[in-house]
């Protein structure tokens, strides 16, 4: 009988660029085989959909379930296109349980999707994330983010996307994630995908004691076929380390005053007006 401790889940961050690739061609289809050859359990798209006008989807969702059984992930956002803010989350067999679609505080309109999933190989919350590209933007979207993580204290979490993050140590705007994911690390160079050399799209697991193998998927086609290439991790939500209950108000991260009153005064900013 096998160990159910040694089945792993697929997870995989891919930001598609819009169905475009480096050679500047746009070809859904390249894009479509290429998470076929990942061939994930979960994996968060980035650039799903068109960025101005009706925002209309760029992937074809059914072609995408034949050939490699995924489902999205059903949003709600008021145009013609399946993601939420550009970011989608595909399932290939699952139920949802929640769905949070954030609008993320900065000065560029992004967004992130908090999913409950409830797996085969047991419940995860996923939080999918394409990041500003200012620094202080990115500071106090991971703010919000880690604000969703340390809520699940009922099931594991797993973080990715495209974080936009190319700094090291101290000034990177990934430094306070250590503070609920452990030690950041250099993470897998993800950027550009033709040569790779900026680790940009990240996956963290709390908790990371769960995570078999963390890496980029570097194919011949992947490399042509975004100018990002996708990084893939292989966890394991049947360990009983995975399960175990984590205190909601462990490790939390704090937030200077000024930057309070700056998260305040942009989430006032986004609210509609009458």
């Amino acid at each position: 009988m096998q160990d159910s401790r040694s089945v792993s889940t697929l997870f995989a961050s891919y930001n598609i660029h819009k169905c475009v690739g480096v050679d500047r061609r746009f070809d859904p289809g390249r894009t479509i085989a290429v998470i076929s050859e990942i061939a994930p359990d979960v994996i968060a798209v980035q650039e799903a959909d068109k960025r101005f006008g009706d925002r209309g989807a760029l992937l074809d969702l059914d072609r995408l379930h034949r050939e490699t059984g995924l489902v999205p992930v059903p949003v709600e956002n008021g145009h013609a296109g399946h993601g939420w803010h550009g970011n989608l989350v595909l399932v290939r067999e699952g139920l949802v349980r929640t769905l949070h679609q954030i609008r993320l505080p900065g000065l560029e309109p992004r967004g992130a999707l908090v999913v409950d999933l409830d797996l085969a190989a047991g419940p995860v919350r996923v939080v999918a994330a394409h990041l500003g590209l200012l620094r202080q933007s990115r500071l106090l979207q991971i703010e919000t983010l880690l604000q969703h993580a340390r809520a699940a204290t009922d099931r594991p979490v797993v973080f990715m996307g495209d974080l936009n993050e190319w700094r090291r140590q101290g000034r990177s705007s990934l430094k306070h994630t250590q503070a609920v994911f452990g030690p950041l690390g250099r993470g897998v160079p993800s950027f550009p995908a033709y040569f790779p050399v900026l680790a940009l799209d990240r996956v963290f697991v709390l908790p990371s004691g769960i995570v078999e193998d963390f890496s980029a998927h570097d194919s011949p086609l992947a490399r042509t076929a975004s100018d990002h290439l996708p990084v893939k991790a292989r966890v394991r939500l049947s360990d009983p380390l995975a399960t175990a209950e984590r205190p909601c108000a462990a490790r939390s991260v704090p937030v200077p005053p000024q930057r309070r009153r700056l998260l305040a005064r942009l989430r006032d900013e986004e609210r509609p007006t009458p």
